[in-house]
């Protein structure tokens, strides 16, 4: 077992390592992106599926509360956390829907929609992002292993080249507590 928490620690390090050395620059504009969206009385909606879907409420909950220092509260949701919409729309229109309808009733241009999936490929991700593109949402796309086809569909894609979900996750979950640290520290006169 010692082994198994070995490696697995060491992976990850070097994973984040080398993933952040790459994209240290794109997460700081990316944090600018949203502070400007936010400062402008747009909205983040965040989606994703299994552990992104707890990775977006994650991002959410810090920042409507906060992160690490006293703020106003900023307009965040995760597109994952009604249980009402969510099986309502599972149930009526299929579970392809559950995040293209929110991204519909809720999205408005110069807000940002950031889908969170490890392949890169799950159909109702795809779709609540294409909306998201057409209705002038910014997008953001969170991906791991080859990017799937969510890499083409955003605006901003940060993709994690490694096949192991948990390790991707791990990285795009630092990712979310860059951004909300980032947009704390540039907000915290607002």
């Amino acid at each position: 077992m010692i082994e198994t928490v070995r490696r697995s620690v060491s992976e990850s390090l070097a994973l984040k390592r080398a993933f952040f050395a790459l994209n240290e620059e794109r997460i700081a504009a990316l944090a600018r992106i949203v502070c400007h969206a936010l400062e402008g009385g747009h909205k983040l909606l965040i989606y994703g599926n299994g552990g992104s879907a707890a990775d977006a409420q994650h991002i959410a909950a810090e920042m409507v509360g906060r992160f690490r220092r006293e703020r106003r509260a900023l307009a965040a949701t995760a597109l994952t956390t009604d249980t009402s919409i969510l099986t309502s729309l599972a149930n009526d229109y299929g579970f392809d829907q559950v995040f293209v309808r929110q991204v519909r009733a809720l999205g408005r241009a110069g807000d940002v929609a950031m889908a969170i999936s490890t392949s890169g490929n799950s159909p109702n991700v795809l779709l609540a992002t294409s909306a998201a593109r057409e209705l002038g949402l910014i997008t953001v796309g969170l991906t791991g292993s080859d990017g799937g086809k969510l890499g083409g569909l955003v605006d901003h894609h940060f993709n994690v080249p490694h096949n192991s979900t948990a390790r991707v996750q791990e990285v795009h979950i630092m990712i979310g507590h860059l951004l909300c640290e980032l947009v704390d520290q540039h907000l915290k006169g607002s």
